[in-house]
């Protein structure tokens, strides 16, 4: 089982991760995505879905046309864990300038 990160670990994490700030109230993280138009969204999150199945690491989001609120945490280490970390950095190298300053 994967395990929650140590403060320390978030707080790092955290650093490295640009434009994802923490939901308040709960132990996650979030960012909201905004691309050309509805096709590269939708292909973003193929390549996105695809990627999480392999983690085996699910992300909470949802899609409006152009834009995707993004939503991580691990529900079995009951906060952030580095799967979340891994994936969202998967995000933001996919994204391109999608995920920049957003």
């Amino acid at each position: 089982m994967t395990e929650k990160l140590k403060p320390s670990e978030k707080k790092a994490a955290m650093a490295k991760l640009k434009g994802w700030t923490k939901v308040r109230g709960r132990e996650a993280i979030k960012k909201t995505f905004v691309f050309a138009d509805f096709n590269a969204a939708f292909g973003w999150m193929s390549r996105v879905a695809m990627q999480a199945e392999k983690m085996d690491h699910h992300p909470e989001w949802d899609n409006v046309y152009k834009t995707v609120n993004v939503v991580l945490t691990t529900h079995d280490a009951g906060g952030l864990s580095a799967l979340d970390v891994k994936l969202a950095g998967f995000m933001d190298k996919t994204a391109g300038a999608a995920g920049r300053g957003k």
